[in-house]
């Protein structure tokens, strides 16, 4: 009886069976020769690492002393990024919401419609910012418009994708009571629905806002307007002391629309 025990039970308690740790182990090593070979594909060139520290150095010794007299003229710029984000964010809120609706299960209208939906949400967010941006300097030209739907256009896939997921998890209840009473499907999806998926669409539009002030101060590299245009035109012209002052700005912004995310999320949780 005690060697039967004993053997059931062994006295050495082990975390994970042979087989459990052969295939850990077989999934590092397949891991380790992926990222050995992603890193030979690339042919990149170790030998500029010798002098990298040195290269970073002067370049940091270029930078300073920053010229604020610079700073000034990419005030407008500046004010001009927060409206491309947040007008972007905005068109981005208003799309979204019947993007979202058309992408969830349990309010799509039938699989085609849900298809559909999906594939919006995969293309919005299955290309850059950047590239929305050189799309539509394209269409439009250059200036604010093309960064404000290039920044609707990449957030849209975002918001609707997480307001979706929500949809589909909202509570069953409320939304049957609703239509007991014989009301409508934009009815029931007006009163029922979009009330418990409100905090959810509220977090994640103020979230996004905040990755796109980001993502804007970078648009004006393509010429779809923002200070991204001053940073690139400083570089160009090894302007290292301009610079360092519209990284700052930059730097700046991101640190507050991060606090006024952050306290806003935190008014609505």
């Amino acid at each position: 009886m005690s060697s039967t025990v004993a053997t059931r039970y062994p006295e050495v308690w082990r975390k994970r069976t042979p087989r459990e740790s052969a295939i850990q182990w077989a999934w590092m090593v397949a891991v380790a020769v992926a990222a050995v070979w992603s890193v030979s594909a690339l042919d990149i060139e170790w030998a500029f690492f010798l002098d990298a520290h040195e290269q970073a150095a002067d370049l940091i010794d270029r930078m300073w002393p920053p010229s604020w007299s610079y700073l000034p003229v990419i005030l407008e710029p500046l004010v001009e990024t927060i409206h491309i984000a947040t007008l972007g964010t905005a068109v981005a809120l208003v799309l979204s919401v019947p993007i979202a609706f058309l992408a969830a299960r349990n309010t799509a209208a039938n699989g085609f419609t849900w298809a559909v939906g999906r594939a919006i949400l995969v293309g919005s967010r299955s290309v850059n910012t950047i590239i929305w941006g050189l799309l539509f300097v394209a269409i439009f030209g250059p200036g604010p418009l093309a960064g404000i739907l290039a920044v609707a256009a990449r957030s849209v896939g975002f918001l609707a994708k997480l307001v979706a997921e929500a949809i589909e998890e909202a509570d069953r209840g409320p939304i049957e009571a609703i239509e007991a009473t014989g009301a409508s499907t934009l009815q029931v999806y007006l009163v029922g629905v979009l009330p418990q998926v409100m905090p959810v669409l509220i977090g994640t539009t103020v979230y996004r806002w905040d990755i796109n002030v980001r993502e804007s101060s970078v648009l004006g590299f393509v010429g779809a307007g923002g200070i991204g245009l001053y940073l690139y035109a400083s570089i160009n012209q090894f302007a290292w002391q301009q610079v360092l002052v519209v990284l700052s700005a930059i730097l700046l912004i991101v640190i507050a629309s991060e606090a006024v995310s952050a306290w806003i999320r935190g008014r609505i949780s």
